[in-house]
């Protein structure tokens, strides 16, 4: 009876080290932290064109907790959707120092001139989302965020 159990014991152990080891050679880049990863801020508009974008598309990794800048440069009110919000946990939403904490999803935020938010979520499910300024997407306003 005490070698069953011994023998039970070290396949339980065994399947919980594998996968540990079998992670070890990820990226950097890919590891899952406890603590929030920042993004690279999206700015909408610019001095040069109030159509500009500084960046269309994002990697992100399933279960990592992000914060998100997304500012307004002025010149257009603009009015940002994703289809992200649903897909993920939202921690809170920061504007001006000021917290939103949310049980849900938003359907968009709104810029009225220039500003920043900050959004700070967790990522849960994996796939291909898209994010725009849905009059202004023809213009260029509009990328995908992929969570690996």
């Amino acid at each position: 009876m005490k070698i069953r159990r011994a023998i039970a014991f070290a396949v339980l152990v065994g399947l919980t080290v594998v996968p540990l080891a079998a992670h070890a050679d990820d990226d950097d880049a890919a590891k899952v932290t406890r603590s929030s990863k920042n993004l690279p801020e999206l700015v909408l508009g610019s001095d040069k064109s109030s159509y500009d974008v500084n960046r269309a598309d994002f990697e992100l990794v399933a279960g990592q907790g992000y914060r998100w800048k997304i500012s307004s440069h002025g010149g257009f009110e603009y009015k940002f959707m994703t289809d992200l919000w649903r897909n993920v946990w939202i921690d809170q939403i920061v504007i001006n120092d000021l917290e939103v904490h949310m049980a849900g999803a938003p359907a968009w935020l709104e810029f009225d001139d220039a500003g920043t938010i900050l959004v700070q979520f967790h990522t849960v499910r994996p796939g291909e989302y898209t994010w725009s300024v849905p009059d202004l997407a023809d213009k260029g306003l509009k990328g995908k965020i992929t969570i690996k």
